[in-house]
């Protein structure tokens, strides 16, 4: 297939590239810059050149496929409502383009999404509109395509990480420097599910392969990890001290974050790995922490 990835240059699409390219496929990569565009060349993809905000640009390389991977989405956290619209608008641009095709569309969301209201770890069965999260209106936008008998799956991220990233904890690390110590709240018993890049961007491959229309696929090996764990790992690399806190002090310590600090992020993907034999076999979060260089600026 001749696959239309978005966020081709980003962390998760640069790995998604080889696995494509490994099964046969034919990647068209989205970037907005010459710069991206020589790196997916190098990779072997061909470029579409394209805007997150300019959703006819991603209509066109959509409708320029036979599918559609689209993990793009604009990670700034002061317009995270804002931006969660916009990936609802480019989803819907892409749809439009698809429309009376059985061309699918892989669609980028976070496992909290599948969180039970009676608690536990997030399923791949659960599905709630009313959602909290902003990034509901990702869902939202899939379930309107689907509506229109549009073949939308939807990947679910959890903390996706390596040695040089990892997710919210990338920003983490930034905000304990700022703050000078590494933090977590009470007893750190919240927990983060978690998986290395590389099982990411088999499932989404895998997915692409073997999936089903209207499937909710979630990418977390780990089903979660502790704030105190991941505190204490950042902390032993940055040199950092690593205190508990009360929640009336997290605005202090974790910024823009403190909505994420005390969140238990959990997610189950065992109907996942059952449906696609999805086999992961990266490094565990932790592992890659203790492997990270934190003497160099950790990737945007």
């Amino acid at each position: 297939m001749r696959v239309f990835l978005t966020g081709a240059t980003g962390f998760i699409g640069s790995h998604i590239i080889p696995e494509l390219l490994g099964r046969g496929h034919q990647v068209l990569g989205l970037t907005r810059s010459e710069a991206g565009a020589q790196r997916l060349r190098a990779a072997g993809a061909e470029v579409h050149h394209g805007d997150l905000e300019q959703p006819e640009t991603l209509a066109k390389g959509a409708a320029a496929a036979d599918a559609v991977i689209h993990c793009a989405f604009d990670h700034n956290f002061d317009a995270f409502v804002e931006n969660t619209q916009k990936d609802a608008r480019n989803i819907a641009a892409m749809g439009e383009a698809l429309a009376g095709s059985n061309k699918p569309i892989l669609i980028t969301s976070g496992v909290g999404i599948g969180s039970p209201l009676h608690g536990g770890p997030a399923t791949e069965d659960v599905f709630n509109p009313f959602h909290a999260n902003p990034r509901i209106a990702t869902e939202l936008a899939g379930a309107a395509l689907m509506a229109r008998r549009i073949d939308v799956r939807t990947i679910r991220l959890p903390q996706v990480h390596d040695t040089t990233r990892a997710g919210l904890i990338t920003p983490l690390v930034a905000e304990a420097r700022r703050a000078g110590a590494v933090a977590y709240v009470d007893a750190g018993r919240t927990r983060w599910a978690a998986a290395h890049v590389s099982d990411v961007a088999r499932l989404y491959v895998l997915a692409l392969e073997k999936g089903e229309p209207g499937a909710r696929y979630h990418a977390a090996v780990e089903e979660g990890v502790d704030a105190r764990a991941i505190a204490d790992a950042i902390g032993q690399g940055t040199g950092l001290p690593v205190r508990s806190i009360a929640k009336h002090d997290v605005a202090h310590y974790f910024g823009w974050m403190a909505p994420f600090a005390a969140l238990d992020m959990v997610a189950s993907s065992s109907w996942t790995r059952e449906r696609l034999g999805w086999q992961p076999a990266g490094p565990d979060l932790l592992t890659d922490l203790a492997a990270m260089d934190y003497a160099v600026p950790t990737a945007a």
